[in-house]
């Protein structure tokens, strides 16, 4: 509220302005200045200067500069070199005025102050941050103008009443809006029956339960955030935003659910008062049928006699009718004949006729023209005459050139005279003219007459066709006669069938009459039928409605009812669903399970109504949604419902916490079939312009790779910050106001496991925490299995699923079809056939359908028994993945995706385990073959330090799965004893065990009943005991545990035992007992060691192959090897070593390798971190599929910004260098060939190079053992062999070559101190090496008399080849690598000059290890699975104990001011360098005693939820539980190992120095560990001794020697010059007192008490260390780091042994042990 409470006091105080930044993409400092800029000229130019707030808050600051200038505008007022000179002028331009007024000359000086003082006056800052997380702390350190120039104004969480009356006043206004939809619904009619409207408004009691369970939600839900981030290290907050939130989808729930109830209580109602009217009409409908029965008798008596009467007239008629069809046949007859002979005569005439059209044709080719011409002859020739005097003849005219001529006048004349010449007029006479003129003229014919004339041609033709035809007609004639004479007949005929017809019909009008009388009579008797068929009909379908309805109507008649009350209930139902949208989205399911549980008991006690059956899904979601998800991809299990419910549901956009990608991937499935759907991250330039078309056209939008950085551009999108003009809803979008579509909906995912987003986040975005689950994976990999072994089983699953989920919908359907059917029914519902027949075929399907429900249901039920068989390899996978979700807290590349262990675990298990036919050992086999498969993959990307740590996590994890581990065994087992109780029994008075082993004998029996009188057992048996704690290997499986204790063990109990006594043997002993633990075996204690051959097959061209490299190795090698045999090699393998300008030249590698299926080797990709996120993008968005024999192998040294997304889907390989001196030297010789031996003429050569490469492996060997082998790691390699061996090559050739001796000084000098000395920075470790090498470097190396060994034994010989010293022959190289091959695979540490109890220390280092990377992947794992703590005494519990017992053991701080006078009393006024000393000592301890107090009291506060767990007390509550020293506490206290028991030992030991250092003085002999600096107080001895005598400080020292007093208390009085020091272990050597010297340690003693040492100054001169050796003495075991802190001083040990010996050793003092 912060923000609207800024513009509510604005508006208040009547201030026009609240000035904001709008973040834009791009926006930068350059921008905020402008709009600086902006901001002044508002406060100070525009309008003379006005009142303005500029606003300011967490979102805005894109860079911390913007911080520097905010605070210089607290401090000053202004922004210095805000503005440039000319902009300058125009603000001071703007004050002229005012300094004028003020008396004051307008100097620029003048103006620009005045227009910054109006600035200053009119400006007002509001600043709103959020105090959760460090970065207002940090921020207000580094800009103390936050907090020194601003009101600091804190908003705490809202109290109860105020939550109260925000609910209060939420409600009522929901009150009045019913109200108002009550009065409007009263109001309208239908019909004549008013709306019924339920009274939805709050009673005031029901009000008061509501709210008061609102309040309860919102702090129930806030206290259990501080639970979630103490028990789960998991970040949440509940703000305000998050109740208003609750009661919005409260009243939006209410309003829905009520809707839906009434929508469907509206429906049944009508549909059972149609039923109802239905019943009524049956019995009306009965009594009018009796009645019109017997008037339907009636008219059927009257109709039978006319039925008599009409069959009499109809034998008359049917007499005459005879008759007339007898005189018809006749003259059908008759009429048949008549057309027979025409049609004959016609068909004569037709043969004439084409002969008559082909002359008419002719005709119409005779054109005017030619008539004209033929017109215009005066004297035709004869043949013209001749046609001329034909067509005279046939026109019956004279036949005559001037008849015919004058004919030829006419325009028309082929028309009129030709073509329409009537051709049946002709006669024999004419013919017979023609012929005659025909006669005469022999020679007529067609050619000749064309010849004359064309017209005359024609006329020719129609003469001769005219001729034919009448030809033709001659021969017809006589059957128009017949036809004539037919048809006279056929007329007489016809006339006398037109009298019968006569006959026929009088006789028929009287049968019409009286079948019209008939068919009235028949009519009224149907009419009068078929009403009664009607209301029979009628009557039937009522039967058949009320009787087949019946069952629905009593069911509607329940649902109604059921729903009334359902309706009344929903008030309780909707509070638990709006808690669960606005609260619970991101705990994991335990949490919400827990949460929901807790608010419905509350709801219940409350007595507000609630469904007894309530379930979220059956409120929030559908079986059909449900299904549809899962088709989409979203898992089954409950978890995933609801975060479904919650990503669709929620009124905020989701934010989902998805490292196994299974958001993301249903997300993407959900839209993938719309074009629309944008995918984007906030790393895209481009996503703003994708973002604003997305929001204005309503369509989908998925961030995905979301960090805990939101970019404040989408601050108004997720608060929703509207803006409306014209009527139009608009959204800011960066610069932008973009009209916004109700459709759009975003989504952003983070691969991030655990993020800490702030408050602001989880305000206005919906944060749902996607991590997967045990029992909700245990669900999905139940559904693979199933898949895999029962397809058929699967599918019918599958198929019964989606049918069941169809069928409800359809039965849901059906349903609505029922009811609405019967609601929309217009006029009687009974004489609607359609509609009661669509009523019983709907009724038939859904009984149909409710059967075949209940029989899916049983089938469901079989399935589900069925699938149960597999749940022991589902619960076998879903452990195995939980054991690899949590290793990466040890290393950052031990990164493991749900989908990686799903495809190249999970799935190639089910594929590859050993078939069987009985389905018990086929889940064996399986279970037995996944362990196996998970075990070599990690193996396989995990260092070998860190596999036995993975065998013991999968070996403990397996057996809490089936119940039989402990967790307190477990807890104990990592933690130990963390504070010692006072009530511990005391402790015996025995040599052997130590205070550490018998405080964790005592917290062990009170951790198991087995080990309860165990304290007892050890004090009565302590010799046995004591024997079985010197044994060699006491976890031995023939071993007997003293006091019977053996047989009663479990393995793992076995190992807390020894947890107890001889941790050295813990590590060591976690391989047994991985070995004896049968769901593994001995195979899981032996690291698997992959070849690159296997890692390859496991690849696919989709997942890149990440090689993990250390110092010493190098995989390019072996890639190549591998590519030559899978004939890779050439220009298919394309290897780059990465380096700055390297990336693009890499992607185009990727790209083209993809394309083409070539090799791409992209090395030292831990350059380039930045650059690989790219390739971490074009593996998710590649949209080709790549080609299946494209790989690409990466080479990388962990790096803790690798990218994810790479590291997650890539098959992870580790290479280190050689374990093992064996397996060294084999590496070494591998680089070194014959020519390589045969470059050096000197016979010393190849010895030297067998002496190189064992000084090689031993260096590189004994970083095995820590401290004790080097004070710091360093990197030597195979360079560093490679380069010595070209060195002596060359400087034995010169030797050669000038006959010289072997130059010994060189080579030790170049090897020691130019190549493997170049790299040792710790002088210490120089001098290790510089004694190996005079150790191994020089002519003994060939004396023949007395042989060298480099170290010999009972079981082992290390030397040189026989014959090496033989310089009279060249040994061969072979001879040097089988005297390697002889060597041991293990070795002693004397091997390499140390003492065996190294082996101890090394074997205790890796058990420390163990149990510290175990506490980290046991928080890690807790966190991602969702899991809480078991029974017993909760975290908070413990957490409070601890906090007592640790305040109680704390002591009062020092009054330093006094004790300052007191020694200045002492010292006459000066104080002495010693004095110094303690006041310092003094002040650092107070500041850590203040440091404690205040610490664990702000701790308790936390606890009490009365302050917020900050990130210091959350480390240091993580501290307290597992008995570790906090950072904070260890930050102002002297460097240590111990953990929190033994440092609290060590503190009040420190205040009993201090306190007596005080009272009595300086001690007598000092104890200078419990000292902060130890460094000061020998330097202050020095001063004193030489302010006493006068040395020179710079030539003085200090010399050591140690006493005879083993115990302080013998020595009673202080040294005059110098100090008795006590407390000091010795390490690598033990002290023999007799002597007075260093000898051996003895077995399993690590570290020795040293006497009292005396530290005496002396100037330096004078000092003689012969017979010594120099000790460096450090503050704990750890020694120094590489910066060299942690050293102390160096002491003067005696020695009778050479210092080699104890350099090798590694021999050392330190103040404070491990222990």
């Amino acid at each position: 509220g912060k923000q609207s409470l800024t513009h509510l006091g604005t508006h208040a105080a009547g201030i026009p302005t609240v000035f904001e930044i709008t973040i834009s993409r791009g926006y930068n400092e350059d921008s905020f200045r402008e709009n600086l800029k902006d901001l002044y000229r508002i406060a100070g130019v525009e309008g003379g200067g006005s009142k303005v707030v500029f606003l300011f808050t967490d979102s805005h600051v894109v860079m911390e500069s913007f911080l520097e200038a905010v605070n210089n505008m607290l401090a000053s007022g202004m922004v210095p070199a805000l503005f440039a000179d000319d902009e300058k002028e125009t603000c001071c331009n703007a004050v002229i005025a005012e300094v004028e007024a003020l008396g004051m000359i307008p100097t620029k000086e003048n103006k620009w102050n005045t227009f910054v003082s109006r600035c200053r006056d009119n400006l007002h800052i509001v600043l709103s941050m959020s105090p959760s997380g460090d970065k207002l702390r940090t921020r207000c350190r580094n800009f103390p103008a936050l907090v020194n120039n601003t009101v600091i104004d804190w908003f705490t969480k809202w109290p109860d009443q105020a939550l109260k009356a925000v609910s209060h006043r939420y409600l009522e206004d929901y009150d009045k809006r019913k109200q108002v939809e009550k009065e409007k619904a009263a109001a309208r009619e239908i019909g004549e029956k008013k709306i019924e409207q339920a009274d939805d408004s709050f009673p005031q009691y029901l009000k008061d339960l509501v709210v008061d369970h609102m309040v309860f939600t919102h702090l129930s839900c806030d206290e259990q955030c501080g639970v979630y981030k103490d028990s789960m290290k998991r970040m949440h907050y509940v703000t305000p935003k998050n109740f208003l939130d609750y009661i919005s989808n409260y009243t939006s729930l209410l309003d829905e659910n009520r809707t839906r109830i009434d929508e469907l209580r509206g429906k049944l109602r009508t549909g059972l008062d149609k039923l109802k009217d239905a019943a009524e009409t049956v019995v009306e409908m009965q009594i009018k049928m009796s009645e019109q029965q017997v008037h339907l008798d009636e008219m059927k008596r009257a109709n039978d006699e006319l039925v008599l009467d009409l069959s009499k007239k109809q034998a008359d008629a049917e007499e005459k009718s005879e008759r007339a069809t007898t005189r018809e046949k006749e003259v059908a007859e008759t009429k048949v004949n008549v057309m027979q002979n025409m049609k004959e005569a016609e068909e004569v005439l037709e043969e004439a006729m084409p002969a008559v059209m082909a002359a008419e044709k002719e005709l119409d080719k005779i054109q005017k023209k030619d008539m004209d011409e033929l017109r215009t002859f005066a004297k035709p020739s004869e043949k013209i005459v001749a046609v001329a005097e034909m067509y005279c003849v046939m026109q019956g005219k004279t036949a005559s050139w001037g008849n015919c001529k004058a004919d030829l006048t006419n325009p028309n004349f082929v028309t009129e005279k030709l073509k329409k010449f009537p051709k049946d007029s002709l006669t024999e006479k004419r013919i017979t003219a023609v012929n005659a003129i025909r006669s005469r003229n022999k020679d007529l014919n067609d050619q000749s007459i064309q010849a004359a004339s064309i017209a005359a041609a024609g006329l020719y033709g129609w003469v001769m066709a005219l001729v034919a035809y009448y030809s033709v007609a001659k021969k017809v004639e006589p059957k128009k006669m017949l036809v004539q004479r037919l048809e006279k007949n056929l007329a007489q005929l016809e006339k006398e069938l037109e009298y019968l017809r006569a006959e026929v019909r009088a006789l028929n009008d009287m049968k019409e009459m009286l079948t019209e009388r008939l068919e009235r009579g028949q009519s009224e008797a149907k009419r009068l039928e078929d009403d009664a068929r009607i209301m029979q009909k009628r009557l039937n379908n009522a039967k058949r409605l009320i009787g087949g309805l019946a069952s629905e109507r009593q069911r509607w008649t329940d649902d109604f009812d059921q729903l009334g009350k359902s309706r009344k209930k929903l008030v309780g139902d909707c509070l638990l669903g709006a808690s669960f949208l606005s609260y619970l989205g991101a705990f994991t399911f335990d949490f919400r399970d827990k949460l929901m549980v807790f608010l419905r008991n509350d709801v219940k006690e409350r007595d507000i109504e609630l469904n007894e059956e309530f379930t979220l899904v059956k409120l929030l979601a559908t079986d059909v949604l449900i299904s549809k998800w899962n088709a989409d991809g979203l898992p089954s299990d409950e978890l995933s419902i609801q975060n479904g419910i919650l990503a669709t549901r929620a009124s905020t956009f989701p934010l989902c916490i998805d490292p196994q990608k299974q958001a993301v991937g249903w997300i993407k499935r959900m839209f993938e079939n719309s074009p629309k759907f944008e995918v984007a991250t906030f790393a895209e330039t481009n996503f703003p312009k994708r973002l604003e078309a997305a929001i204005q056209y309503g369509n989908p939008f998925l961030f995905e790779n979301v960090d805990e950085f939101i970019d404040p551009i989408l601050d108004p999108i997720l608060e929703k910050k509207f803006i409306y003009q014209s009527g139009q809803r608009l959204i800011r979008v960066g610069d932008k106001s973009i009209e916004y579509d109700n459709n759009f909906r975003l989504f952003m995912t983070t691969k991030l496991s655990n993020p800490n987003y702030t408050p602001e986040i989880f305000g206005k975005s919906m944060v749902i925490n996607f991590g997967v689950t045990l029992d909700g994976l245990r669900d999905q990999l139940l559904n693979e299995v199933v898949l895999n072994e029962r397809n058929d089983l699967a599918r019918h699953s599958e198929e019964l699923i989606h049918s069941m989920a169809e069928n409800k919908q359809t039965l849901q359907q059906l349903e609505d079809t029922l009811i609405r059917e019967l609601s929309l029914a217009q006029g009687e519902i009974i004489d609607n056939d359609d509609l009661i027949s669509t009523l019983e075929e709907t009724k038939s399907s859904a009984e149909d359908i409710a059967q075949k429900l209940e029989s899916a249901l049983v089938t469901k039920k079989n399935i589900d028994i069925a699938r149960q068989d597999y749940l022991p390899v589902a619960k076998r996978g879903a452990i195995l993945f939980f054991c690899i979700a949590g290793i990466s807290a040890i290393n950052s590349m031990y990164e493991y995706s749900l989908a990686a262990f799903l495809h190249d675990v999970f799935k190639v298990s089910l594929e590859r385990s050993e078939g069987h036919f009985e389905p018990e050992q086929r889940l064996e086999n399986i279970i037995t073959y996944l362990t196996r498969c998970l075990y070599q993959y990690v193996c396989m990307g995990v260092f070998q330090k860190h596999v036995r740590l993975f065998a013991f996590l999968m070996t403990a994890r397996i057996l809490e799965g089936n119940g039989t581990m402990h967790l307190d065994e477990l807890e104990f087992f990592l933690k130990g004893c963390l504070l010692p109780d006072k009530d511990f029994p005391a402790m015996p008075d025995n040599q052997w065990i130590t205070e550490v082993a018998w405080n964790n004998v005592c917290q062990l029996s009170r951790t198991s009943t087995v080990f309860k009188s165990l304290p007892d057992q050890i004090t009565k048996n302590a010799a046995d005991w004591e024997a079985w704690f010197n044994l060699q290997t006491p976890e031995g499986e023939k071993v007997t545990i003293p006091s019977d204790l053996g047989g009663s063990l479990t393995p793992f109990q076995k190992l807390c035992l020894l947890r107890c006594f001889r941790q050295d043997r813990v590590y060591l002993a976690v391989g047994g007992f991985i070995s004896a633990t049968p769901e593994l075996g001995p195979s899981y204690a032996v690291p698997y060691k992959p070849d690159l051959r296997d890692v390859f097959q496991q690849s696919s061209a989709n997942s890149p192959i990440v090689c993990i490299t250390t110092p010493g190795a190098n995989p390019t090698e072996e890639i190549d090897k591998l590519a030559q045999k899978m004939e890779m090699k050439d220009s298919r393998l394309k290897a780059l070593s990465l380096g700055q300008g390297q990336g693009s030249i890499a992607m185009n590698l990727v790209e083209q390798g993809s394309a083409r299926g070539h090799w791409v080797l992209l090395q030292n990709c831990h350059l380039l971190i930045d650059w690989m996120r790219e390739i971490e993008k074009t593996l998710e968005k590649r949209d080709a599929k790549p080609h299946p024999e494209f790989r690409l192998w990466l080479t990388t040294e962990p790096s803790e910004g690798f990218p994810l997304g790479i590291l997650q889907r890539s098959l992870k390989v580790v290479f280190e260098p050689p374990d093992g001196l064996k397996m060294n030297m084999t590496m070494n010789f591998t680089k070194v060939t014959d020519e390589t031996l045969d470059e050096c003429p000197h016979p010393a050569f190849r010895p030297l190079v067998f002496t190189l490469a064992f000084f090689h492996a031993v260096v590189q060997e004994r970083r095995k053992y820590g401290k004790l082998g080097w004070n710091v790691i360093y990197d030597f390699n195979e360079t560093d062999f490679t380069i010595s061996m070209r060195l002596m090559c060359t400087y034995l050739t010169k030797a050669w070559d000038d006959q010289s001796g072997i130059p010994w000084e060189t080579l030790r000098y170049l090897v020691g101190e130019a190549m493997y000395g170049g790299r040792v920075s710790d002088e210490w470790d120089r001098r290790i090496v510089t004694v190996y090498l005079q150790e191994y470097f020089g002519d003994f190396l060939f004396d023949t008399f007395q042989p060298f060994h480099f170290y010999h034994d009972a079981d082992c010989d290390y030397c040189l080849p026989a014959g090496s010293t033989d310089f009279s022959q060249t040994m061969p190289r072979d001879a040097y690598v089988n005297q390697v091959k002889e060597m041991r695979n293990d070795n002693s540490p004397e091997v390499f000059g140390l003492h065996p109890n190294a082996e101890i220390g090394y074997l205790t280092t890796m058990t420390k290890s163990l149990w510290s990377n175990l506490l980290l992947v046991q928080s890690v794992s807790k966190s991602s699975s969702g899991g809480t703590s078991g029974g017993g005494e909760s975290k908070e519990d413990k957490l409070k104990k601890l906090c007592e017992d640790v305040q109680v053991q704390i002591p009062e701080i020092f009054d330093r001011k006094n004790i300052m006078i007191t020694e200045k009393k002492k010292s006459d006024g000066a104080l002495t360098p010693v004095q110094v000393v303690l006041l310092q000592e003094i002040e650092r301890w107070n500041a850590l005693v203040t440091t404690m107090v205040y610490s664990l009291k702000e701790l308790t506060k936390a606890l009490a939820g009365i302050i917020g767990m900050s990130s210091e007390l959350d480390m240091l509550a993580s501290s307290l539980l597992n008995g570790q020293l906090p950072p904070g506490w260890r930050r102002k206290a002297p460097d240590t190992n111990k953990g929190l028991g033994r440092w609290m030992l060590h503190y009040k030991a420190r205040h009993q120095q201090y306190d007596a250092w005080i009272k009595d003085g300086e001690p007598v002999v000092m104890w200078l560990s419990g000292l902060m600096v130890p460094d000061s107080f020998i330097a202050a001895l020095v001063q004193t001794t030489c302010r006493k005598y006068r040395w020179p400080l710079d030539r003085s020292s200090i010399f050591t020697e140690v006493t005879v007093f083993s115990n302080e208390n013998e020595i009673k009085e202080r040294l005059e010059d110098g100090a008795y020091i006590k407390g000091l272990y010795l390490e690598g050597a033990t002290w023999d007192k007799e002597k007075g010297q260093l000898a051996p340690q003895p077995a399993k003693k690590l570290i020795a008490n040293l006497p009292v040492l005396v530290i005496i100054p002396k100037e330096t001169n004078k000092i003689k260390r012969s017979g010594t050796f120099t000790t460096p003495v450090y503050v704990t075991q750890g020694r120094k780091s590489a910066g060299g802190v942690g050293h102390v001083f160096d002491a003067d040990l005696s020695t009778s042994q050479h210092i080699s010996h104890w350099v090798l050793n590694s021999v050392a003092l330190c103040l404070n042990s491990d222990d």
